[in-house]
């Protein structure tokens, strides 16, 4: 079909079409699929990426938010008989009906990249691994190390989440329309569920969100700030031994992990 023909690209969604055969050849590949595998690919476009996976997989679940590609998409479905095409909002999709084992391979919408992340690491137990395309200043976040400026609620929640490699960058070039920023490739490896609770878990994220609400502060004036009492987090910093002068940017992902721990046995 000429370009002419396909649906033209929705700048309010952040459209911006992966054309290159190279790259996605290498997602393919990264991805390491067989026929027995299902995958999760959220914002298939016009379906590039979703015919290489149709080849490599046993059968794809594709999610698509755009009516127009939709349709596009259905209309092309004898041509893609293991795939099936969702019109929906992924972040509204019931991800956790998909199967124990799914691979989740998707080139992210960029606007709404950060939310989906999380909700799929929220289900990281359905995921062995993911290999997402993302903007690559959110890339460089997830695999951020404590010190930098890259390092942040991200850094610390997705690595405390999964092992996260980031494995290519991709030009624009690569693109159409060709975006503003540089993207990547990532791979994640959910972690097993071996160190928190889910309500642990969710101390954490609070935590980790309190400490860096006020980055320029000290650790212990961003989390007082924040609402938590100063009697129970000077005495868990003191019996981690983590100095409360440094800022959250320095507390690595396991004394994020250990504080945690330490707050919730006050009941804080």
């Amino acid at each position: 079909m000429p370009i002419s023909d396909l649906p033209p690209p929705n700048k309010r969604l952040g459209q911006n079409f992966l054309i290159d055969p190279n790259i996605l050849r290498k997602i393919v590949s990264l991805a390491q699929l067989d026929l027995s595998d299902h995958v999760l690919e959220i914002g298939p476009g016009r379906g590039f990426l979703t015919e290489a996976l149709c080849q490599a997989a046993g059968h794809v679940t594709a999610v698509e938010v755009d009516r127009r590609l939709h349709a596009y998409l259905k209309s092309r479905q004898a041509r893609l008989p293991n795939v099936e095409f969702v019109c929906e909002d992924a972040l509204a999709y019931p991800i956790e009906s998909l199967p124990m084992g799914t691979v989740v391979v998707a080139n992210l919408p960029y606007y709404i990249s950060t939310p989906l992340l999380f909700r799929l690491l929220d289900q990281r137990d359905r995921f062995p691994h993911m290999v997402l395309m993302l903007q690559n200043e959110v890339a460089d976040r997830l695999v951020a190390k404590p010190g930098g400026v890259d390092y942040g609620v991200l850094s610390v929640m997705a690595q405390y989440a999964a092992v996260i490699t980031k494995a290519f960058r991709v030009s624009a070039q690569c693109f159409r329309p060709r975006p503003e920023v540089g993207s990547a490739v990532v791979l994640l490896r959910p972690k097993e569920r071996t160190g928190l609770n889910q309500k642990e878990e969710t101390g954490l994220r609070t935590l980790v969100k309190a400490a860096f609400a006020h980055r320029r502060k000290t650790l212990v004036n961003s989390l007082r700030d924040e609402g938590y009492e100063s009697h129970p987090l000077d005495a868990a910093l003191q019996r981690l031994d983590i100095d409360p002068t440094r800022r959250a940017e320095a507390l690595s992902v396991e004394e994020f992990i250990q504080l945690a721990l330490a707050l919730s046995s006050h009941h804080l």
